[in-house]
This record gives structure tokens, sequence and C-alpha cells, in this order.
């Protein structure tokens, strides 16, 4: 068999599998929609609702088995025939020749099902994006071909299509669907994914592109050449399954450090994110594909600000006169409470749609145009989410205006996941996002709510200053993130006291740090002990920093604890004479005195102590016997002159710690204060990257000690080494770097976003696209 054939043959037996796993998916879909049904029967509702619940199911129960039968023989039909766009496209064409009255003509239901069949397939597609990128993907390189036909059986939307139509042919109609939406949205979506993720598996199996690459996809510009501008590092999670966050790094079109530095989950799938788009819209519009170009030239310092795109004079105008009847709007509707919100919500949303068309009769080229569009539909995603309050949302609708205008005049606003007035968006949002997470936050998301007050703030002044482009978005960003870190320090009441102890023991343990590099150098090359030695720095540095902490470095108390550790190491040097070991026999009962009360006070337990008193007895012992060596006198009066004045000794400022010396902190746990120790399987690189680049305000669902809630992450050491989640009622759970890694890896810490704002937003609008590309320029 040829390459060609076996290529040829290999895509073919994925098809079918591909639609065997959907027709296997209809089979046991019957029964949970079947479940879903018979449940609603049971829910309370007024007697309308009851009688139209009732006479829905029973509708169901009658055709439900014709309309399963219905769509597994239509699957199969279309593998075999493939799909007939039977009217589709024939309405849409209609519509587009015709006159308004021949509009009338238009039948409803054929609108209202292609609406219906839209839904259904942004539903299968915001589980199955990347699965399906995979596979989309590997058929192309199987079949030989740019992408796939606009009705291959492989799109979700023409799934959907399939699926609606069966339902209308089985007698089924729109009041049963809308009853079963949520039911037949999640199953689908179930369904679509496993196809997916099935054959992508199999053609693994196969070799046919183990490690997918997406750099075909992307251009520098609409006339090819060039190549590509992104690079992959080839890093996966194991076990990835449809719907979690992708974790393959996917492409880097800008640089981010070291070539070769492990790259976050989240970072990659926002990246993938953008390079889709740049290909779908770069496709249709080629002077827009060309912006990622002028994204990485300014990125690497080759381009300036100078180099912007520059914005029409009709354009700049329009995009003023809608932000300012915009800033209008909300004062001329009282914007009393959350009660009123949602009705200046949908006011704003009816506005911009109406300020989208009239924005796009304003551009002089179809690049201003995309982006308009662009940006109307990520913003209508963003004003969507149901999951922001409606009184917050109505200040990120504010924002449409000034981020269109970024948009048009800075190109890579569209192809940089770091662009200021992205991340702005994305770190408002991740903080307000937690409200439904965290009951008791959310009822606190009124108008008096401080973090509401500074996102209004933010808008304002962003508003405030419509022709500074990127450097007002990353001005209020850095605002925005000097807040938050006041707010949950002083103002929230649930985290001050968490925030407050998570600080006390970083200094503690900076401290402990400190205090055993100065240690490890001042015994280099001192014959310690090595029992008394390990007790020094893995115990007395502790000790000794929590002496600093609490009464002062050079208290008294603190300088008791050096002159225990001087002592001990004299005790523990060699002893030849009977004096000295009389002297030693003298001091030893207040020596250990000292050494058990400066454990205590660090929290050491008592079967501990006893456990470092036998090591360092075992040491004095060998003292005694002449076994250790000796310390001559300078060197013991030299090393007492440095402990008493170790303090000048540490570093100023910040320092570098090495993260191997971070240790169980299990000994810091305190009334409201849990803290997560040591062990658990080591973090990935990429897993690492991760958990660094988690922001103070963002929400998690977090799994620990038999407990799964909602905690939002309210503190991260001066060194990011430490990081502080708290839950609405203040209980406090303190991780080191790589435990949170750990459970991140795990699965154990969650994020309630499974990726930003701005990104889910992205990919959104490329679903759209993907069902309507005409939409762009329209």
């Amino acid at each position: 068999m040829t390459a060609d054939a076996r290529k040829q043959a290999l895509a073919s037996q994925a098809r079918r599998i591909y639609v065997e796993a959907l027709v296997q998916g209809m089979v046991g879909l019957g029964q949970a929609i079947n479940e879903a049904a018979d449940k609603l029967l049971l829910q309370p509702s007024e007697y309308a609702v009851m009688v139209a619940r009732r006479d829905g199911v029973q509708s169901w129960h009658r055709h439900g088995p014709a309309w399963q039968a219905g769509v597994i023989s239509g699957l199969r039909h279309a593998a075999v025939y493939g799909i007939v766009d039977s009217h589709g496209s024939g309405a849409a064409a209609s519509l587009e020749s015709a006159d308004s009255k021949m509009m009338a003509l238009v039948d409803d239901d054929i609108i209202e099902r292609e609406i219906t069949a839209s839904r259904l397939a942004l539903a299968m597609m915001d589980k199955a994006t990347w699965e399906f990128t995979d596979l989309r993907t590997r058929l192309q390189q199987l079949e030989q071909q740019d992408d796939l036909p606009p009705h291959d059986l492989l799109r979700a939307n023409v799934v959907a299509k399939l699926v609606l139509d069966a339902w209308t042919r089985s007698g089924l109609g729109p009041s049963e669907w809308q009853m079963l939406r949520n039911e037949l949205h999640d199953e689908f979506a179930q369904i679509l994914g496993e196809a997916y993720h099935e054959v992508n598996r199999w053609l693994v199996a196969q070799a046919v592109m183990p490690e997918v690459d997406l750099r075909p996809f992307i251009r520098r510009s609409g006339h090819g050449g060039g190549g590509a501008v992104a690079a992959s590092d080839g890093s996966e999670v194991p076990g990835r399954a449809p719907g979690q966050i992708r974790a393959s790094s996917g492409l880097s079109g800008l640089p981010s450090g070291s070539p070769n530095a492990a790259r976050s989950p989240v970072s990659s799938q926002a990246e993938e994110v953008l390079h889709l788009l740049q290909k779908i819209v770069g496709a249709q519009v080629p002077s827009f594909a060309a912006t990622r170009m002028d994204a990485t030239k300014a990125a690497t310092g080759l381009m300036g600000a100078a180099n912007a795109r520059p914005t029409g004079l009709r354009l700049t105008t329009a995009i003023k006169q809608a932000q300012e009847t915009m800033q209008r709007a909300p004062t001329q509707t009282a914007v009393a409470g959350e009660m009123a919100a949602p009705q200046v919500l949908e006011d704003l949303r009816a506005r911009n749609q109406a300020f989208k068309q009239a924005l796009k009769q304003a551009a002089d080229t179809p690049a201003e145009r995309a982006s308009i569009e662009l940006v109307a539909m990520m913003f209508q995603s963003i004003l969507m989410e149901e999951r922001i309050p409606a009184s917050v949302r109505v200040w990120f609708a504010r924002l449409q205006m000034p981020v269109l205008r970024v948009a048009v005049s800075e190109p890579d606003f569209f192809a940089a996941t770091d662009h200021p007035a992205r991340q702005l968006i994305d770190r408002m949002g991740s903080c307000v996002m937690g409200f439904s997470a965290g009951s008791n936050a959310g009822a606190s998301a009124g108008s008096g709510d401080p973090l509401e007050r500074e996102i209004k703030r933010v808008v304002q002044v962003v508003e405030a200053y419509p022709d500074t482009g990127r450097r007002v978005f990353q001005t209020v960003l850095t605002e925005f993130a000097k807040f938050l870190d006041n707010y949950f320090e002083h103002e929230n009441q649930a985290s001050r006291l968490g925030v407050s102890l998570a600080q006390q023991v970083e200094q503690r343990e900076t401290l402990a740090i400190q205090y055993t590099i100065e240690l490890r150098k001042m015994l280099n090359a001192v014959p310690v002990q090595d029992g008394v030695r390990e007790f020094l720095f893995h115990v007395w540095a502790d000790v000794l920093a929590v002496a600093a902490v609490r009464d002062g470095a050079q208290s008294e108390a603190t300088r008791q604890m050096k002159r225990a550790a001087a002592d001990l190491i004299w005790s523990a040097s060699a002893k030849v004479t009977r004096e000295e070991r009389a002297e030693v026999i003298r001091r030893l009962p207040p020596l250990l005195k000292t050494l058990r009360d400066g454990m205590g006070h660090a929290g050491l337990a008592a079967e501990k102590q006893d456990e470092q008193i036998r090591i360092l007895n075992n040491a004095l012992a060998a003292a005694f016997t002449a076994k250790s060596a000796e310390i001559p006198r300078e060197r013991l009066d030299e090393l007492m002159d440095q402990l008493e004045t170790l303090e000048t000794m540490l570093p100023d400022g910040e320092v570098e710690i090495d993260e191997t010396l971070v240790r169980d902190l299990s000994g810091h746990e305190v009334d409201g204060l849990e803290v997560v120790g040591e062990g658990g399987a080591d973090p990935t690189p990429a897993m690492l990257a991760w958990a660094r680049e988690l922001q103070v305000g963002g929400w998690y669902m977090l799994d620990y000690r038999n407990r799964n809630e909602a905690m939002q992450l309210a503190w991260r050491g001066t060194r990011r080494q430490m990081a502080l989640f708290v839950t609405a009622s203040g209980r406090g759970v303190l991780f080191p770097l790589k435990r949170m890694a750990a459970f991140l890896q795990a699965g154990l810490l969650l994020p309630a976003q499974d990726e930003s704002l701005t990104v889910k937003a992205t990919r959104n609008a490329l679903a759209k696209l993907d069902v309507d590309p005409g939409r762009l320029l329209s």
C-alpha cells in the first residue's frame, strides 16, 4: 500500500470510529433524558407550568424513541452519502437577496431551528474545542486538504443541524426542546467530546501526529511566505480528558523568558486560542493576519508605538460618540443595586449591538470591521456571564468602547495574551466571578462593596483618558493589583487575620532560611559533629527566627538563644582535660533547658524535642570520649562573636531563596490557619509555572482534609514562595509553592474558571465564526 493510500485508509477508518462513537452515545442518551424528564415532574411549580411540563414529558416519551432512531439513521446516512444542506444556505441566500416584503415569507420555524442548532453547537464546542482542533489537524494531514468542508459531519454545527432536523421529523417541537435544553446540551457536549477523544486516541495509536503542531495555522500575512511565528515545546499532562484545561504547551508566538522555559497549561491554552483567531480571521481578512508579525516585532523591540495601526477619522469619531452615549446611559436609569442592574445591562447590550453596525459603516478597512465584530462578540460573551453580578457587568459593558479603540489601533490586542487591556478584564473578572462560588461574598456584591467600587473607579479612569492607548490600561491594572493587596490585608474581614498570620509565617521562614544560610557559612570549615550541625541548621535556625519575630532581633531572649548555639558548639567539641569536662557538666542542665524552651516556643512537639535531645546527647558523649575534633579557642571566640552579630551578616532587602531550603511548614498551624505540609508527588515544571501565575483575587475549589469548598487567593508572599487561600467564613489554608503546584497537578485545587474571561470570550467568538463566518465583514 502506498503512503497516500494508507493515509486515506486511516482517515476513512477514523471517520467510521467517529460515527460509531456518536451512535453509541445516542444509545445511552435516551435513558439520561428520560430521567431528566421524570425529575422535572417532581419539581414544585405553578399549575400552568406543571401542566405544560406534564404534556411535554408525555410528548417526549411518545416521540423520543423515534427521534433517537432518526438521529442514528441520519448519522449513518451522512457518513455514507454526506450532508445535503436542505434549507440553511438557501434561507440565508433568500434573506440576502429578498426585500423586506419577501423576508416575511421566510419560514419562522426554519429560522428558530437554525438559532437552536447554533446554540447546541456552541454548547458542544464549549467542552470539545481542543479535541476538535487536534482531530481536524490530524485529518487535514491525512486527507491533504486545507480545512474540513463546511458540511463535514465532524463539525459540531453539522451534527446539531442533523439532531434538530430529526427532532422536528419525529413530532417533537420547540417547547419540548426548551424544556429539556440544559440536559440535551450537556449530554451532546459529552457525546461529541468523547467521540473526538476516541478518534484522537486511535490516531495517536496509529502514530498520526502524536504531538499536534498548529504552526501551519498561523501565517504572518495573507500573501504567504515568512513561515510560522510559533514554536511548541511539546509538553503535555498525561490523561487529559475532554473539557479539561488543555495541558499541552501549544504555541508561543511571543518570547517568554528562556526558549526552554516551562509554560503553564493556562498560558498555553490562551495562546492557542489567539493563534486560532489569527488563522480563522486571517483567512478572510489578510491584513488582520499580518498583525501577528507586528506583535512579534513589538515584543522584540523592532517596532515602536509609532508603528501602531492608524485609525480612520470617521471611526475614531464614531467610537468617541458611542463611548459618550454609553457613559450617559447608566445615569439615566437609577442603578440602585442588583434589582436595577439587569435592566440597565439589557439596555447597554442593545446599545452595543446598535453601535456595532454604525461603527462598521464608519470603518475604512476590512481589518477595522473585523476588529469591531470581534470586540462586540467578546463583550457579548462577557455580558452574558451570569457568574458575574449584573451590577458589575454594567461597568464591564462600559469598557467595550475603550477596548475597541485599543483593538483597532494596537493590532497585538488580538495576538498577545499579555496585552494590558486583556489582563485588566481578566483580573477583575477572576475576582468577581467568585461571588457565586462564595455565598457570603455574593451577598456583599452590592454598590457598597469595596471591590465593586474599585472596578467602577477603574472603568471611569479608563474612560477619562481615551487617547492614551494601552498606557491607561497598564496604569489601572497596576493600581488594581495594589488595591487587591491592600483590600485583603486590611479591608476584607474574611482574610485580614489569615493574611496577617501568613505574613508572620513568611517573615519567620525567611529569617530561618537566612539564618540557616549564614550558619552554614560560619560552620563550613569548623569541625562540628554532624548531629549538632544538623540540629543547628534544621531546628535552631527556626528557633532563632521565632525569637527574632516575636521579641526582636536584638532582644535579650534572642541573644540568649544565640548564646545557647555557641555553648552547644563548644560543648560538642572535643574535651581532653578534666577541667573542660567538669565545665560541660556544669553548663549542661541550663543549656538543655534553654534548648527545650526554644524548641517549645517554635512549636516543636514534645516527642520531637526528645528525639533532638537524644541526638545531642550522643554528640556530647562523643566529645567526652574525645572522638570529636577539637575546635581552637580562637575559632570558638570568633564564632561566638559572629553569632552575637548574626543579623548584620544577613543580606539586605530581597534575596534569592533556593526552593530546596523551604521546609515543612506544618508546625505553623494555628486557629484559623491550616498549613499544607510537604509530601506527595513532585510537580512538573509546567505545574510550577502555573502555580507561580496564580494571582490574588482568583477563586478556586480546594479539596483538602475531607472538605471541598470555594476559596479565594488572598495573598502571595513577597517572593511568591507561599500563597494563602481563604474561605468566605475566614478559614485560611497556606501553601508553599511546590505543594500548591502538586495540588494543581492532582486536580485537588481547581480554578473557578477553566480559562480567563477574555480567552473564553475569544473562544466563543471563534465558535460563532465557525458557524457563521460571514458575520465578520457583514
